[in-house]
């Protein structure tokens, strides 16, 4: 027993010792580790090369358009190396100068071949944009970090690029960890499950396992959250920690490898684990106390700075969206919720007032072009708002949400706004075509008619169980979001494509609407009300009074049969009548925010209302 007792401390002292490699030990591990997994991509590029060639997976006539925001120069670079032989002479020198950094030897022409290997794979990666992986993005790192280290002669320099790169590696297995740890799936333990049984990445055997003990995948699933999270760890206590986590994280590449038919993870991962190692070794050892540690402070003071200036520009966000676009007005509604509206036009005093309706995730700048066209030309009221939740509008209505709650919000606003006994159109996108359509009744005959644009609806056959969980996937992946923006992470975030359609006045709002997680808390929050009155909704949809006119994405009728059968219900739900319109080329956002669609929705809208005084009837309307 006590040479049991004796071996266990043992064992715990040696695994607890602080003690790593030294530096030109570490850069020659990470070099080569990096080299290997260089070698095997390459190799694997050259033997798919069907997927680079016209009609593949990776045609570059189709993928340069995505690089379309880059300089003419190095557009210019891209095509050259993008050219399918040229890729192939491409990989085959990585291959070629890969293998010649496995083989043993010494000499600065080592750290020009692994700049030379970062470079080239960075040329290289918009031309694999399908089939890269997360490895590619790490050999870079690492290969332009010991490639510099190889050509400067300075310890003080080394050093600092090693730092450099256990920076990295402790902000990717952090970063990662605490992303999974927002996820409900990991933690609550199931995720390794639902990881086993993907075609994919999964393993039969052991999701049966899995399946078998659901504890056993409980605690392993936490332990990989917990690992990832707590990695930065390993520099406390002296070091101590650094060989056991080190050596988790290595096993847990190596069964990733074997599991999920990742090996490249395995190797470009681990090339940064040495580095980590050297930088976790204490002062007071001899590695350490010969280390140059005074980029450390910079790296602490670089993110702190980055913490502060994310910080202030997620509070001025914060101010300017509460603030609500100028001109702009608030409004208390029977449910509690303050709404701020904004009088875009008020038209002709004869016409109707078209009152616009947001989807989910969408600011009230989404409208902007279309209100901008009819504002020239239509001679109708137009107003519009942000529901409770975005923009400035706030949610104060007591209880759980539902989409009963918007649509006393909408009809309240109406009432109040839209007086002298105007008719009232109403125009939803997307969820707010359901809005809308709930809105309807409750507005008699003050409503002129509906205009649905791409609307989801209610009444369609019940989903299948992958449908539901696919649903509640993007409920989570809203509330991730939101909870990513919450911390100060929106100026990471790349604007996307409809915002830089807008009008160049609407686009900073938009941004600035898009980057805060008020908006996507809404999201979800409305997201998960709709699916679970969608899937319990009537069968039938209710007689609705009014005209109704439903314009539809190209895309979203190709992508789903169903669409087109529900948007026709809907013209039939209405009792006079309608029209279907489907505008080509079109998909469910850009419908509203490309120029070329948005000019065609407001003529649209501009001849549904004038159907009713010209007595043309409203299926005359058609693109």
């Amino acid at each position: 027993m006590r040479r049991s007792v004796r071996a266990l401390r043992g064992l715990s002292r040696a695994a607890l010792t602080p003690t790593g490699p030294t530096r030109d030990r570490a850069l020659a591990v990470a070099e080569r580790l990096s080299a290997l997994t260089t070698l095997h991509s390459s190799l694997e590029y050259l033997t798919q090369r069907r997927q680079t060639e016209r009609g593949g997976l990776n045609d570059w006539s189709i993928l340069r358009d995505t690089c379309q925001d880059t300089g003419p120069l190095l557009r210019g670079l891209l095509d050259l190396v993008s050219e399918p032989r040229a890729t192939a002479a491409v990989h085959l020198g990585r291959a070629a100068l890969a293998a010649a950094l496995l083989a043993p030897g010494d000499g600065r022409w080592r750290g020009a071949a692994g700049l030379c290997l970062a470079v080239s794979g960075a040329l290289l990666s918009p031309r694999h944009v399908f089939g890269a992986e997360g490895s590619d993005q790490v050999v870079a790192l690492v290969q332009g970090a010991t490639g510099a280290a190889g050509l400067v002669r300075s310890d003080a320099a080394k050093d600092a690029l090693v730092w450099y790169v256990a920076a990295q590696a402790n902000l990717a297995y952090a970063t990662s960890g605490w992303v999974k740890l927002l996820g409900r799936e990991w933690r609550d333990g199931t995720a390794l499950s639902g990881v086993l049984r993907t075609r994919t990445y999964g393993h039969a055997g052991l999701w049966a396992r899995a399946r078998r003990h659901p504890g056993a995948a409980r605690l392993l699933t936490r332990s990989v959250v917990a690992l990832e999270c707590g990695f930065p760890l390993l520099y406390t206590c002296g070091g101590r920690p650094a060989r056991p986590v080190i050596t988790a994280m290595v096993l847990f590449h190596s069964v990733n490898a074997h599991v999920m038919g990742l090996p490249r993870f395995l190797t470009a991962f681990g090339s940064m684990l040495p580095l980590v190692a050297y930088t976790a070794v204490p002062g007071s050892h001899p590695v350490g106390a010969r280390r140059d540690d005074r980029v450390l402070p910079l790296l602490v003071t670089a993110a702190a700075v980055t913490v502060a200036g994310a910080a202030t520009t997620a509070v001025r966000r914060r101010l300017t969206v509460l603030a609500g676009a100028p001109g702009s007005r608030t409004l208390v509604t029977g449910t509690g919720n303050l709404l701020r509206y904004e009088h875009h036009a008020e038209g002709e005093p004869d016409r109707p007032v078209v009152v616009f309706e947001t989807g989910p995730a969408a600011p009230p700048e989404h409208f902007s072009r279309i209100v901008e066209r009819l504002r020239q030309t239509s001679g109708l009221g137009l107003l519009g708002y942000a529901r409770a939740g975005y923009d400035g509008s706030s949610r104060r209505a007591a209880g759980p949400y539902g989409l009963a709650e918007s649509v006393r919000d909408l009809v309240d606003l109406v009432e109040a706004q839209v007086t002298g006994g105007r008719r009232v159109i109403l125009a939803g996108h997307a969820l707010g075509g359901e809005i809308v359509r709930r809105a309807a009744p409750l507005l008699g005959d003050r409503l002129e008619g509906v205009v649905y644009l791409d609307p989801g609806h209610p009444a369609g056959p019940p989903r299948p169980p992958r449908r539901s969980r696919d649903a509640g996937e993007h409920v989570s992946g809203l509330r991730r979001m939101a909870w990513f923006l919450r911390l100060g992470t929106g100026f990471l975030l790349s604007p996307p494509d409809w915002i830089g359609d807008l009008p160049r006045a609407a686009r900073p709002r938009a941004r600035a609407q898009f980057a805060d997680s008020r908006m996507w808390w809404a999201a979800a929050r409305e997201w998960e009300a709709a699916e679970r009155e969608f899937r319990s909704g009537p069968g039938e949809l209710p007689a609705a009074p009014g005209r109704a006119l439903v314009v539809s994405a190209r895309r979203t009728v190709d992508g789903d049969p169903g669409q087109p059968l529900f948007h026709r219900a809907l013209v039939r739900a209405h009792l006079r009548g309608g029209a279907c319109v489907v505008l080509e080329d079109a998909g469910r956002d850009d419908l509203l925010t490309r120029p070329a669609h948005a000019l065609d929705i407001a003529r649209l809208i501009a001849a549904f209302a004038a159907a009713d005084r010209s007595g043309q009837p409203t299926e005359g309307v058609r693109t």
